[in-house]
């Protein structure tokens, strides 16, 4: 699953619960069930105005108990820490939303008029790069400024592959002809190479002494 649709995903489903949280807190504090004459269950949360959110049973059930209070402290904590975490995952993408494209405006001059997202140039070279021999993964990242983009991509290979090979075939490759495509005069691309372990080794159970 990509980024995009885990960012997707997780704001759908915080939202999700902020609104049915919102619309339980709302029906109950303008006492919604009594002017419909609904009677709600008795465990349902906040039926009347003059009803806590949390009632007093609620609240000191397992005070007594020895793990409440760290997990009490915990959730919160961890609650906290994976949003931090997740915020600064989406800023530290650092890159253009998308690309603008030159196109000729007049002779010696460029006129930016056309726009390509970034996230569908990745994929372009992703999609291109996958296909190369010895490949086992790649990841791709657009940077730089929309209208000075950069290429920064992992390549995880096969054990092994021609180092050389590969790399030549990665820049005359996926990048020249993504920089064919968007027409940039330069499509400056940074590699990072890796080494997949043996399948033997990956699959081998560690022994216990």
């Amino acid at each position: 699953m990509s980024r995009r649709a885990v960012n997707r995903t997780v704001l759908a489903v915080v939202g999700l619960l902020l609104l049915v949280g919102g619309a339980l807190v709302l029906l109950g504090g303008l006492d919604v069930y009594r002017h419909l004459g609904i009677t709600p269950p008795h465990w349902w949360p906040l039926t009347s105005p003059d009803q806590p959110v949390l009632s007093t049973a609620s609240r000191t059930r397992w005070t007594e108990r020895d793990w409440w209070w760290p997990v009490a402290i915990a959730v919160p904590v961890l609650v906290v820490l994976g949003g931090l975490w997740w915020l600064f995952s989406q800023l530290r993408r650092g890159g253009p939303a998308g690309i603008d494209l030159p196109s000729p405006a007049a002779p010696g001059q460029q006129h930016f008029a056309l726009h390509v997202r970034s996230r569908a140039v990745e994929d372009a070279i992703e999609t291109e790069t996958i296909a190369l021999p010895e490949v086992d993964r790649v990841t791709v990242r657009v940077t730089g400024a929309a209208r000075r983009p950069q290429v920064h991509t992992v390549l995880r290979l096969t054990p092994g592959a021609d180092t050389a090979a590969l790399i030549d075939a990665f820049h005359t490759g996926p990048v020249e002809h993504a920089r064919h495509s968007l027409g940039l005069a330069a499509l400056p691309a940074e590699l990072r190479l890796r080494v997949a372990r043996p399948r033997k080794e990956r699959n081998k159970a560690p022994r216990v002494h």
